[in-house]
């Protein structure tokens, strides 16, 4: 399948892509709106926006997507700039590493809000816009602690299991409306903040990279965010999970030096 015959009749659409002030979300617009998409990019940040904006042409919106007063004012957004085909819920994050027994109240409450809720209630508001394009696709951005639980990632791994659940259920219920749902579920991705937001210490972050030649990129992510998402209507990739060669599994990482 060629670049053009993939991209054809696709990259003047618009896609709603969350997450968007950095990291892997930040990445996904430049690779989109490098491609002839319209890009509405939705994260609380409004400077990180304002700079992305600039530099890509993508339409910057401030939001929390957990918000619903937020949610609404951005679908009004959107419907006044003409319409979105496609969304995808890149927004979340981890907090904390601790065991069960150790359980942080206020780290579960907030990946729940975040990885679940989030994208429950943009999915909510957007379904009816995607159903009247004719050819919606929502692409869900899971990780592979959705798909193995490991030890201290019980409520991140809850977090992205109920994501996996919940896309796999819109997969379900959306195909009658002739909505594509798909999920990319990454591995270990390098990028700026994930690790350290999750662990809040630099030195503690950098460890989970180390030794590792080779992680996974933002924009290695948002390659294959692109290419799903820009594959003909009825080619729908419905579960992709990407690595770095470097992790065979969840169980499995090669450390050199």
């Amino acid at each position: 399948m060629t670049e053009d015959s993939r991209t054809a009749g696709t990259q003047n659409k618009a896609a709603v892509v969350t997450g968007a002030s950095t990291g892997i979300g930040e990445a996904t617009v430049r690779a989109l709106t490098a491609h002839g998409w319209t890009v509405f990019a939705v994260a609380r940040r409004a400077e990180r926006l304002a700079a992305l904006e600039a530099e890509t042409g993508a339409v910057g919106i401030p939001a929390d997507i957990a918000e619903d007063d937020d949610v609404a004012r951005l679908l009004a957004r959107v419907t006044e700039a003409g319409g979105a085909g496609t969304l995808i819920n890149i927004a979340g994050g981890a907090r904390g590493a601790d065991p069960l027994g150790a359980a942080n109240t206020e780290d579960w409450e907030w990946m729940y809000r975040v990885n679940v809720l989030g994208t429950m209630k943009l999915t909510r508001a957007f379904l009816p816009m995607l159903r009247a394009n004719g050819e919606g696709t929502v692409l869900n951005l899971t990780s592979t602690a959705g798909l193995a639980a490991y030890e201290g990632g019980a409520g991140y791994n809850a977090a992205k299991f109920a994501q996996h659940a919940i896309t796999g259920a819109l997969r379900l219920e959306e195909a009658e409306h002739n909505v594509r749902v798909i999920e990319v579920a990454p591995g270990l991705v390098q990028t700026e903040e994930f690790a350290l937001n999750r662990l809040g210490d630099r030195e503690a972050a950098s460890k989970v990279y180390q030794g590792v030649e080779k992680p996974l990129t933002a924009a290695d992510v948002a390659d294959v965010v692109r290419y799903a998402v820009s594959a003909p209507h009825h080619v729908n990739l419905d579960q992709i999970v990407i690595r770095p060669v470097a992790q065979a599994s969840n169980y499995k990482l090669i450390r050199k030096g």
